[in-house]
């Protein structure tokens, strides 16, 4: 479902020369599976997403979803896409129930479907009892769970989350890992970047570790601690800060 071949991209400097934010990154999602992109700030993560999204053209390689590359045919792709961000913003003087419309529409989706998605979203995320008060006036965690509802109002087969718990709680973070599972349960094809290593150990089947811009180490969590010599995500990650090159080297 997804495809990620080679993928790079370089920045220009100021002072000459170039700066490779991502370094020939490869990996495959299929439906079904959560794929943790796990990296420190600065990695690559958010780059890859945007050239997987077709936000940004890559220097080199290429992304495709369900077979549209994402260079050649970037609305393909978006139209079979979910992305929820930590930073996405919402219309502040419409309420959820008129955003959540407005966007099933630039989608193309029938009114008479909009309206059926929209109150299972509303049960799934619990939007009920916000869903027509302005959007302006919602907490933190009512925010993020619109942003939920608004990437999958066009049912896309493929989500990209990144750093979706940012800022939450305990009880918004628990509705974020309920979201994803049902995600999963639905047979689509997700790729996750998180800072919160213990919870991405409990929902992702699948990870890759990036650092500077390369995926160092890729597998379930037992091929990892293979790989690795270390039993949890964080311990891995206190290891790639101290010995990052020779991990990398023994990933390739």
């Amino acid at each position: 479902m997804i495809d990620v071949r080679e993928l790079t991209k370089q920045f220009p400097l100021a002072g000459g020369g170039d700066l490779t934010a991502v370094d020939a990154v490869s990996f495959t999602v299929n439906s079904g599976d959560v794929y943790g992109l796990l990296g420190s700030n600065g990695a690559g993560k958010t780059t890859t997403l945007r050239m997987i999204l077709g936000l940004l053209k890559p220097t080199s390689g290429f992304a495709t979803i369900d077979g549209f590359r994402s260079d050649e045919f970037p609305d393909e792709v978006k139209r079979r896409v979910g992305l929820v961000a930590a930073n996405a913003g919402l219309y502040q003087y419409l309420s959820p129930r008129e955003m959540l419309l407005f966007f099933a529409d630039l989608y193309g989706v029938s009114v008479d479907a909009a309206r059926s998605e929209l109150e299972m979203l509303a049960t799934l995320l619990g939007l009920s009892e916000f869903i027509d008060r302005p959007c302006g006036t919602l907490s933190t965690g009512q925010r993020q769970r619109v942003n939920l509802a608004r990437a999958l109002i066009h049912r896309p087969p493929v989500m990209l989350l990144d750093e979706p718990t940012l800022g939450l709680d305990v009880l918004g973070t628990r509705v974020i890992t309920e979201f994803i599972d049902h995600l999963r349960g639905e047979g689509k094809a997700v790729i996750l970047c998180t800072h919160h290593l213990d919870e991405a150990e409990r929902t992702c089947t699948r990870f890759g570790l990036m650092h500077r811009g390369r995926i160092v180490a890729e597998g379930t969590l037992p091929e990892l601690r293979v790989q690795t010599g270390c039993h949890s995500l964080v311990e891995m990650f206190l290891k790639l800060s101290v010995r990052g090159p020779a991990l990398a080297g023994a990933a390739d």
